[in-house]
């Protein structure tokens, strides 16, 4: 194999196929990076039994061939590299990197030692990738992070027709939402339970292009398995991972929330009094937001230490139900979360009581409906005394 490469296009295409690559590989083969070369493109690869990842970028080509690598090093090389042409020549044992006056050698791993990667499956549908990163990023910030509960580090993807709804929920806190898209097939359904990483990868990195398939398995052969593929910023992408396994909760009940309270105030607003008043906020301690009339006031402290309040003028809506709420408490970084996943300028708070869920959800005017694709619950604090 002997290619010729921009750097900036090499250094990109290899840094975002090396991410995939497992920090701990079970067997030092799937630590590697395959190369093919054929025509005008390169195609970088890696798989390690559960995710694979592969970018087609085009690219000089003197000889066609294949190579594999260590992924890693090679990501850290390309980053490094200065702003030339990279020639790739592989031989039998090593392959030769010339960049300017740079040169490095590296080992060869053996190919014939490298899992086969999965097909990608059959589209399933499209979706607008602008639209399907924003809603992606909304949800996958509720996902939970503690591997040894792997059903909640992942996100349901749930089809019915042309609506695709995304959940996600780490058991504090979750969210809910749905969009359009444009299935292959009339009346298409299915459910499927997506690593929330993965997920948000195919969202970020497949950006540039107009739309992103989504491709569901529905063959025996790769029962089990989805697949993404969109434009990245050099070259088409393609993503595929094994479904997680076990029963996601029922947990969608939970987002009809009808509050005896409603609060409205400015996003942008709150988002920064929240970030002032949580300096202060001692570790696994609430952030209290007491309800007036017309303004709301948060307050947090460590100990006797520190403390801090601010108020934010709000709109407030009592209904004059049985439960008088005056203060509840949020965890700071989940609320944080929360109105930073909104992309509307105003945002509701609708409450039943002190210690029940709260339900998020974002206003494009301040005596406007709130948004109902896309709805976020936060389960509240017990506040002290």
């Amino acid at each position: 194999m002997k290619i010729t490469v921009d750097r900036g296009v090499m250094a990109e295409a290899v840094a975002w196929v090396a991410r995939s690559l497992p920090s701990r590989p079970s067997v030092p083969i799937l630590a590697g990076l395959l190369m093919r070369a054929q025509g005008d493109q390169v195609v970088m690869s890696s798989f390690d039994y559960e995710t694979s990842a592969k970018i087609t970028i085009s690219a000089q080509v003197d000889e066609p061939g294949e190579a594999l690598v260590s992924g890693r090093l090679l990501a850290d090389i390309a980053k490094s590299l200065p702003d030339r042409p990279i020639r790739l020549t592989a031989g039998t044992s090593a392959v030769e990197l010339v960049c300017g006056s740079a040169r490095f050698t590296l080992q060869l791993l053996p190919v014939e030692d490298y899992p086969n990667l999965p097909e990608m499956p059959a589209s399933t549908g499209s979706v607008v990738s602008e639209d399907f990163a924003r809603s992606v990023n909304q949800v996958v910030i509720a996902a939970g992070r503690d591997e040894l509960l792997p059903v909640f580090t992942g996100v349901r993807m749930e089809i019915d027709d042309d609506r695709l709804s995304l959940l996600a929920t780490d058991r504090y806190r979750m969210a809910l939402k749905e969009l359009a898209w444009n299935p292959s097939t009339a009346r298409a359904e299915g459910a499927a339970l997506v690593p929330a990483r993965v997920l948000s990868e195919a969202a970020r990195s497949m950006s540039s292009g107009e739309a992103v398939q989504l491709a569901l398995a529905g063959d025996t052969a790769n029962e089990g398995l989805i697949g993404f593929e969109g434009d990245g910023l050099n070259g088409t992408r393609q993503l595929t991972t094994r479904l997680l396994d076990g029963e996601f909760p029922k947990v969608r009940h939970l987002m009809e929330i009808r509050g005896n309270v409603t609060v409205r105030c400015n996003t942008a607003e709150l988002i920064d009094s929240v970030k002032r008043v949580s300096l202060v906020a001692e570790r696994n301690s609430s952030l209290r937001m007491a309800i007036d009339e017309d303004s709301i006031a948060l307050d947090a402290a460590t100990g006797d230490q520190a403390q801090a309040t601010e108020a934010v003028e709000a709109a407030i809506t009592r209904d004059g139900g049985d439960v008088e709420i005056a203060a509840v408490g949020f965890n700071p970084h989940y609320l944080s979360d929360a109105l930073g996943a909104l992309d509307t300028p105003f945002v509701q708070f609708s409450f039943t009581a002190p210690g029940k869920p709260c339900l998020v959800q974002g206003l494009a005017e301040l005596d406007g409906e709130p948004d109902v694709d896309y709805r976020h619950v936060i389960m509240l604090m017990r506040l002290p005394g």
